[in-house]
C-alpha cells in the first residue's frame, strides 16, 4: 500500500496482538514525528511514551476503561510544551514573554502535527493506530500522573501497535461541507441533511445524531470535560487573567476555577455579597470582599492574584 492509499483507506484499530514494535521500527517512527513542520521551529510539544505497565493502567482508567490502551504495544500521550522554550530562551539569558493564548493555541498545534506525522508513519509500516481523546475526562489527574510542569498541558493519548483487526474506514462528511472556497459557506439545510445521510452508517441505528448528541448536546461528556480542562489549563499556566498559585489557592478551599470570571462566580456563590476590584498607590490590583459583618482585602501584581489573596485570608483550606 502506498503512502497515499494509507492515508486515504485508513481506520483507527481497536484491537490489537501483543508483538511489541521493533525498536527500529520505532525509531522510524519517532523520527518522522520529529519532522513534523512547526511554527517558527520553535517544536511546543513533547511526545511523553509510557513504559511502566502500572502507570499505562491509571491511564487506561481515566480515558474511560479502553482495553486498546493496555494491549498495544506502545501508548504515548502528546502534550502542548512551552516549558521547554522558556528554559531555553533564560539558559541564555532571555525572558519569555507573557503570551498564555497564544502559547497554548500553537503548542496544540504542534502536538497534533507531530502526532499525525508519527500515526502516520506507523500506518505506512503497517501498524495500527488509535487516538485516545478520553485522556482528557480527567486531564487534571493526568497532569498529576505524569509529573507535567506549568506550561505543559495533555493534548491526546495515541496507541500504536499490530492491528488484530482490519477495520473498514469510517464515513466521512461530503467535501463540500468541509472544503470551502475564497469565504466561509454558510450551510443549507440540504447540506445538513447530507451530513447526517454521509454518517449515517456510524451510528449502531443508522442515525449519527445519538453520538453527537452523547458527546456535543446539552449535558454531554464534552461539558463535563471542559471545566476540568479549564482548570488544568489555568493551573498550567495557560490561562491570561487567572495565574496557576491564584487557582491553585481556590482549589485548596473547594472552589475549582478556570477563569478569573469563574472565580469570581465561586466566591459570590459562597456567601460574599460583593467584590470590589481597584489599584494601590503603587500600581498593584487589590480586592475588597465583602458580607454583612466581614471584610477581606487582598493585593496582587494582577486581579487574580489579588482576588487570590483576599480568598486566602477569608476562607480555610478544605480537606
Amino acid at each position: 500500500m502506498d503512502r497515499l492509499e494509507t492515508m486515504t483507506q485508513r481506520s483507527s484499530v481497536r484491537k490489537f496482538k501483543p508483538d511489541p514494535i521493533p525498536e527500529s521500527d520505532l525509531r522510524v517512527i519517532l523520527a518522522a514525528a520529529r519532522q513534523a513542520p512547526s511554527d517558527a521551529s520553535a517544536q511546543l510539544y513533547t511526545i511523553l511514551r509510557v513504559s511502566k505497565g502500572e502507570l499505562r493502567q491509571r491511564l487506561a482508567h481515566l480515558s474511560g476503561d479502553q482495553q486498546h490502551v493496555l494491549d498495544a504495544a506502545e501508548f504515548f500521550v502528546l502534550l502542548a510544551d512551552v516549558h521547554r522554550l522558556e528554559k531555553l530562551l533564560e539558559h541564555r539569558g532571555e525572558s519569555p514573554g507573557r503570551r498564555p493564548r497564544t502559547a497554548l493555541h500553537f503548542a496544540v498545534v504542534d502536538a497534533a502535527i507531530a502526532g499525525s506525522h508519527l500515526a502516520v508513519a506507523a500506518e505506512a509500516l503497517g501498524y495500527g493506530i488509535c487516538w485516545i481523546g478520553g485522556l482528557l475526562n480527567r486531564v487534571d489527574e493526568v497532569v498529576r500522573l505524569l509529573n507535567l510542569p506549568r506550561g505543559v498541558l495533555p493534548v491526546s493519548g495515541l496507541v500504536v501497535g499490530v492491528p488484530a483487526e482490519r477495520p473498514q474506514p469510517r464515513p466521512r462528511l461530503p467535501e463540500k461541507l468541509v472544503v470551502h472556497q475564497d469565504h466561509y459557506r454558510e450551510y443549507s439545510d440540504a447540506d445538513l441533511n447530507a451530513a447526517y445521510a454521509a454518517m449515517a452508517p456510524i451510528g449502531r441505528r443508522g442515525d449519527w445524531l445519538p453520538l453527537l448528541r452523547h458527546y456535543f448536546a446539552r449535558g454531554g461528556a464534552m461539558e463535563a470535560r471542559d471545566a476540568i480542562y479549564g482548570l488544568a489549563a489555568a493551573l498550567q499556566g495557560f490561562v491570561a487573567d487567572w495565574p496557576p498559585a491564584a487557582a491553585e489557592t481556590l482549589r485548596l478551599r473547594g472552589h475549582d476555577a478556570g477563569s478569573l470570571g469563574e472565580a469570581i462566580e465561586k466566591v459570590l456563590g459562597g456567601g460574599w455579597r460583593g467584590i470590589l476590584f481597584g489599584s494601590g498607590p503603587f500600581g498593584e490590583s487589590t480586592v475588597w470582599l465583602e458580607k454583612e459583618t466581614a471584610a477581606e482585602r487582598g493585593e496582587g501584581s494582577t486581579p487574580g492574584e489579588a482576588l487570590a489573596r483576599a480568598v486566602e485570608a477569608a476562607l480555610p483550606v478544605q480537606d
